[in-house]
């Protein structure tokens, strides 16, 4: 076999894994990798100039050979967009702008996750660097629930608030905030789908609302606050009000953009992958102390990845939000005082540790609701417990989603009620149809988006929404078990080199719908293998090839996966594997290591 990617031929599974230890057949990531046909990727190699592993994966994802460069290297300027085209845009900004010029007090009311946190955070900074007096509120999860409330939004009005913006929420909030108008000047930031074509009576820029053609609804709200920011800033400048006042560095708050993008799981594709791809190069500066401190206290090796931000640094800072005080993720954000930081950082991951062991006591249970339900035939899994803490039941929903592949709710049933959170699979709008079943009187509350949502609803209900549910969501039960395991390229093991490694780094940065290349390397055993870590639940294993190379492999929440037991077989089988190649940095040196994300017997 060559060292170099191998193309197939073929209608047969790469490697012809039809059943893995995972239970899931190997495919190409696309048609075109199977067709046998590598001269159009040669000639995209040579016309970009680039190694044709790079050429072969960019054609598979439908990367042309004029768009490579602006793929590879994402410029803010050949995707940032004029903000008006948003619908309400510049109406937003020149209230904000006004508000500004007069010195009002502003008030921010963002969401409990990551993506309210840093919107939060950015209007909170950047007003406040023009001049403004800024209190914001994060709501407490269990007592305030999802969304804007009155009780906090005159709280914040009564500290002086003549406007009130809502970042990351507020456009299902059609009654709260149109009574509230009166009181004063209300902005909404936000992206969530709306719940018909009524909004509030305020200020509502949303790319998602029906009336924005601005094509942008695939951006998270930190982004559409950037680009408010964007345009209020615009507004100043022309009325010639930086001609005495500094104007603020908005480049420089791009990590913001970035974490909240990367842990809302957009899609990174045109804008998204500009912002995720300069805010990572922000934050690798390390300027903001928050960011720095969290990642020192988490023993994150390099702060400025994909990586770092979804598994490392995004969870801490969402577990504030889930099982303790929402406010610690913002007020870490912000903060400029070491000590204050390094005290903000270990709190939130010392709640995260708690978080995990919550999580961990809920699962057992949820993932025998979810095999009850796949059994009984449902579409999608509507999983309750009555001692299920709220604040995890989108992680639950989540790890149920990636066993079962199916769409996933999960709630917290307290005092009668089921209030919960919903992750779907590809191609399946959940978000649609909690929304129509909000519309019909089923739930109490209910919104998100096609992958996620969240939803409420009396318990005495909860047969009946199930049963909506598995009818606007039955495609998905035509689903398999275990979704394929897309395949990128084949190596051999002494073709996985720290190279070719580089060569699949160039590619980054990685996620929602730009997902990591994965390689199968043919024919290895695990020589050596041990659990390590805190909670002993990660693997660490010595491939060996034929050849007799040797390379480092791990496989993370080792206890969940089933191709585990293949690697510790003590029989040291030869063995396909497939995953994610990567040379990281330890100590000065290059460490090649293979993310292992299934195995297959030969």
């Amino acid at each position: 076999m060559s060292d170099a990617p191998t193309i197939i031929a073929s209608p047969e599974p790469v490697l012809s894994v039809h059943e893995s230890g995972s239970q899931r057949s190997w495919v190409w990531r696309d048609d075109r990798l199977a067709s046998g046909d590598g001269r159009i990727a040669l000639a995209i190699a040579q016309r970009a100039a680039i190694p044709e592993l790079l050429a072969r994966i960019l054609h598979s994802r439908g990367v042309d050979a004029a768009r490579i460069p602006a793929f590879l290297d994402p410029k803010l300027r050949d995707w940032l967009p004029d903000p008006s085209c948003l619908t309400g845009m510049n109406d937003a900004a020149l209230r904000l702008a006004n508000a500004v010029k007069g010195g009002e007090t502003i008030g921010v009311f963002g969401d409990y996750d990551v993506d309210g946190a840093c919107g939060t955070t950015l209007l909170t900074e950047t007003l406040r660097e023009l001049g403004c007096p800024v209190f914001f509120h994060i709501p407490d999860r269990q007592k305030e629930g999802y969304g804007p409330n009155g009780p906090a939004l005159e709280g914040l009005r009564a500290k002086g608030a003549s406007l009130l913006i809502c970042v990351d929420c507020g456009t299902a909030a059609v009654d709260l905030l149109t009574s509230l108008k009166e009181g004063g000047d209300i902005i909404v930031l936000d992206h969530h789908k709306p719940d018909g074509a009524i909004l509030p009576d305020c200020l509502v820029v949303n790319p998602n609302r029906l009336d924005c053609e601005s094509g942008l609804g695939h951006l998270c709200a930190t982004s559409v606050a950037f680009l408010t920011l964007i345009a209020t800033c615009r507004t100043l400048r022309a009325s010639g009000w930086f001609d005495a006042h500094e104007e603020p560095a908005l480049l420089r708050k791009l990590d913001l953009v970035a974490l909240a993008t990367i842990c809302d799981v957009m899609p990174l594709r045109d804008l998204n992958r500009a912002f995720v791809a300069q805010g990572l190069r922000v934050m690798g500066r390390g300027e903001r102390l928050g960011l720095s401190t969290l990642a020192s206290v988490a023993g994150v090796k390099e702060t400025a990845s994909a990586m770092a931000c979804g598994f490392a640094i995004g969870p801490r800072i969402n577990a504030g939000g889930r099982i303790a005080q929402a406010e610690l993720g913002v007020k870490l954000l912000l903060s400029d005082d070491a000590f204050e930081a390094r005290a903000l950082a270990e709190k939130l991951d010392e709640i995260n540790r708690q978080r995990q062991t919550v999580e961990a006591d809920i699962l057992n249970d949820a993932y025998a609701q979810a095999e009850a339900q796949l059994e009984a035939g449902h579409a999608a899994l509507f999983l309750h417990g009555e001692d299920w803490h709220p604040g995890v039941v989108g992680i639950v929903a989540s790890r149920v989603r990636e066993r079962c592949n199916r769409p996933v709710l999960v709630g917290a049933l307290q005092d009668g009620r089921i209030k919960g959170s919903a992750r779907s699979v590809p191609g399946i709008d959940l978000g649609a149809a909690v929304i129509n079943a909000c519309q019909s009187g089923l739930l109490l509350t209910g919104g998100g988006h096609a992958m996620a949502a969240g939803f409420s609803l009396d318990a005495a209900r909860a047969a009946e929404f199930h049963q909506f549910l598995d009818e606007a969501l039955a495609p998905a039960k035509l689903r398999p078990r275990h979704d394929s395991l897309c395949i990128d390229g084949v190596l051999t093991l002494r073709g996985a080199t720290t190279e070719i490694a580089a060569q699949l780094a160039r590619l980054g940065p990685f996620g929602a719908g730009h997902e990591e290349p994965v390689i199968a390397i043919s024919r290895v055993r695990a020589v050596k293998t041990e659990r390590i870590g805190r909670d002993g639940n990660t693997l660490r294993v010595i491939l060996q090839g034929e050849d007799g190379g040797r390379l480092r492999g791990l496989v993370f929440r080792a206890a969940d996966k089933a191709f585990a037991a293949l690697l510790e077989d003590r029989a040291m089988p030869v063995l396909h594997v497939a995953g994610q190649l990567r040379c990281e940095q330890w100590n000065g040196q290059d460490m090649l290591s293979f993310f292992i994300l299934d195995a297959a017997t030969i």
